[in-house]
């Protein structure tokens, strides 16, 4: 009898402390970025040190060279020993100097960052002093002892950047790129600082790419800088608030009017004269302009934020990119509501450039199957449209003539015209996709999603007009001569899934009222797939499934509110929910059949489809499925009828009972109260949510040609035809 080796127990991996040289290089690494992150960390240094001139100088995008010249008040001979160690600093001494900081810089560790990353040398001259002195330093430490030298201004030198970062320099190679973001950087800081001169070229050239000096006006240091197209079409604005109870801020700056035109949102955003970004903000602007001006114009806007400096968290990012600011929702909303008042008195005059509109000839149709779809057909003023081809709308009211004849009117529920400006603003909220594909994976997706886009179905979101629901999934839909229906359930579903990879990792969030425990909703989804409900068995094996999917989704939390912003708790309960479309809430009676989704359809094991198929299961269940309680406009009414007595026939609206006497049918008013409110808010959804939003996100895929999402059921040629016969 042969015995078998016992196994071996596996130590668990020992804790040691890492070297110093590995902490400081991985923190650096956090710091600076990429070469812009080191360029703005030694232009506010140089701002800091009271400079009214500042150079820069870049070579290979910053890879190979960065020199940042300046004529501000240098550096201390004693303090060069310990200019480039960690923590280092001049500008703080305790920690509650954080509530009154004003410079730029504060923690000591943006030098330092670099001298880990590549190869500083420094020149520093005082106010003075006969010469200066220059310096190598090499992580954290001075190669050898100042040298004097001659020196007008202070330069810092880095060379050779993520020279010991082999994978982060591969990914940095695209020069061009790498320097327009630095020549972005600087002219942001020339139009906020006008009391100081910028400049920026590469390394070779005879003239600067940025150039400005010193100037009184603002809007003349925007001229020098964007140029003349943009300075002219700028509007002064100012808001403010001095109520300690809400907020207490001042504001300044420039926005563009209704006659700029750009690709582009330039948003240049300084809080307590620091360059920071605020999602919040641009967000919020960018709904005012899509809403108030023509053709979703993308904004110029330069905002300049005074606060008290108790009222700013500086410390809050790697980069200082990011603040976080005391009653931040409420100046955001303030600030809105002065742009929002601004741009609607500019729009009331406008001006229009004269330009010749030569006659194109007409696209033929694209065919698919049996779907036609037809382009706009083109062509010059003057040529006139065949009576047959003529598209009749009503001026008074494009969108949704059917209600008129068709329904009630609203509910209390739904009395939100004064409100429906605003919506319709929120939902066409636009953002920068190029923002939001950080990861390869999501770009391939996003990409897979213009790529299989159906330019004739793209053109029929585009331009058509709503008329109004046909049944409980199908709705009417008008694009030139033609009659379409179109399933909102398919077009909703695709088009948040499609939002769930634009917005990734960039959503706003919806609180739950209550944390809702994911086992209990999981086994809710069980017991709604499973008509056997009084098997143990079955009981058991719900049991074991509902904890396999916690633990795992509990597993995956961080993954999910990060990228998806699903944030589940320590104890496993659902608390938050991403916001694909504002204005909208899902169905929450369908939280427990997503949650189940979750744990059993998505996979998890690999980047791309892991990500592809949670944007499927988040945008089955953000699609607009018909609500749970059947539409009582129909035949679902029935379902709602309550009798007091027992036996009795159906004859009409009436209960007839056996001794003959009838009596009329009542129905459960709560319940039927709760189904219109439901169908009803749906419909508006779809109205006023769904169809503005598809129009400016949605992007068709080819299989939505075939597969009954859109059918055309009647063409104004093809009834003209029809009725010449008659």
């Amino acid at each position: 009898m042969e015995i078998e080796p016992a196994e071996e127990v596996k130590e668990p991996p020992r804790i040691h402390r890492l070297d110093e040289s590995v902490v400081n290089r991985i923190a650096a690494g956090e710091v600076i970025q990429r070469p812009v992150s080191a360029v703005k960390e030694l232009v506010e240094n140089s701002l800091d040190a009271s400079s009214t001139s500042i150079s820069v100088l870049v070579k290979d995008g910053g890879l190979k060279l960065i020199q940042v010249s300046d004529d501000g008040h240098g550096i201390r001979y004693e303090d060069l020993p310990i200019l480039c160690e960690r923590h280092t600093t001049s500008k703080l001494s305790k920690y509650e100097d954080l509530q009154s900081i004003k410079s730029m810089g504060f923690r000591g560790e943006a030098l330092a960052s670099m001298t880990y990353v590549g190869h500083v040398t420094v020149t520093t001259i005082t106010r003075g002093q006969l010469h200066g002195y220059r310096v190598s330093y090499r992580d954290g430490v001075m190669e050898n002892e100042p040298k004097a030298c001659a020196a007008v201004k202070g330069t810092q030198i880095i060379e050779n950047l993520f020279y010991n970062m082999v994978a982060r320099r591969k990914t940095l190679q695209n020069s061009a790129d790498d320097y327009t973001k630095i020549v972005d950087l600087l002219s942001r800081f020339a139009i906020h600082h006008i009391d100081v001169s910028f400049s920026c070229r590469k390394h070779g050239a005879a003239r600067a790419d940025v150039h400005s000096v010193a100037t009184p006006s603002r809007l003349n240091a925007i001229r020098s800088v964007y140029g003349l197209s943009v300075a002219q079409n700028l509007i002064k604005i100012e808001a403010s608030d001095n109520d300690p109870s809400s907020s207490v801020f001042e504001m300044d700056g420039f926005i563009s009017n209704s006659n700029y035109v750009a690709k582009k949102t330039t948003m240049v955003l300084f809080i307590n004269d620091r360059l920071v970004e605020c999602t919040a903000l641009k967000r919020a602007l960018e709904v005012v302009y899509v809403a108030t001006l023509p053709k979703a114009s993308k904004p110029f806007i330069y905002m300049s934020i005074t606060l008290p400096p108790e009222h700013v968290d500086v410390n809050v990012h790697p980069t200082k990119r990011e603040v976080s600011l005391l009653n931040q929702e409420v100046i955001v909303e303030k600030i809105q509501s002065v742009v929002e008042s601004v741009l609607r008195n500019s729009n009331e005059s406008r001006t229009f450039q004269e330009q010749t509109v030569e006659a194109t000839p007409s696209v033929p149709s694209v065919t698919n199957n049996d779907l036609h779809l037809s382009p706009s057909p083109s062509g010059s003023k003057s040529q006139r449209v065949p009576v047959n081809k003529i598209v009749r709308t009503d001026s008074s009211d494009p969108a949704g003539r059917m209600h008129a004849y068709l329904y009630k009117n609203p509910q209390k529920y739904l009395g939100r015209d004064s409100s429906l400006t605003t919506v319709r603003s929120s939902v066409r909220q636009r953002r920068n996709l190029k923002e939001t594909a950080d990861l390869t994976s999501i770009q391939e997706l996003i990409n897979d999603i213009d790529r299989k886009c159906h330019s004739g179905l793209l053109d029929i979101v585009r331009q058509s007009t709503y008329i109004g629901m046909a049944d409980d999934v199908f709705a009417l839909l008008q694009h030139n001569t033609h009659l379409y229906l179109a399933n909102v359930v398919n077009l909703s579903k695709e088009l948040m899934y499609q939002q769930v990879l634009r917005r990734f990792a960039h959503f706003n969030a919806i609180q739950l009222s209550e944390p809702a425990p994911l086992q209990e909703l999981i086994m809710l989804a069980l017991k709604e797939e499973d008509s056997d409900l009084e098997s143990n068995e079955n009981d058991d094996l719900k049991k074991k499934i509902a904890e396999m999917n916690t633990q795992l989704l509990n597993q995956k939390s961080e993954m999910l509110e990060e990228y998806f912003c699903i944030f589940i708790d320590s104890d496993g309960n659902l608390s938050r929910l991403p916001i694909l479309l504002d204005q909208y809430t899902p169905d929450m009676d369908r939280v427990p059949e997503f949650v189940l989704c979750l744990g059993n359809d998505v996979e998890w094991e690999e980047e791309k489809n892991c990500f592809q198929s949670l944007a499927a299961a988040l945008g089955n269940f953000y699609a607009m499925h018909p609500p749970m309680l059947p539409n009582p406009s129909g035949k679902g009414l029935e379902f709602y009828r309550k009798r007091k007595h027992g036996k009795h026939t159906q004859d009409g609206g009436n209960s007839c009972h056996v001794d003959g006497t009838a009596e009329e049918d009542e129905f459960e008013h709560e319940l039927l109260s709760e189904a219109e409110t439901a169908w009803a808010q749906r419909e508006w959804s779809i109205q006023h949510v769904l169809f503005p939003s598809m129009r400016l996100f949605l992007k068709p895929p080819n299989s939505m040609a075939s597969n009954g999402t859109f059918v055309r059921v009647a063409s104004l040629e093809k009834l003209y035809k029809i009725f010449e016969r008659c």
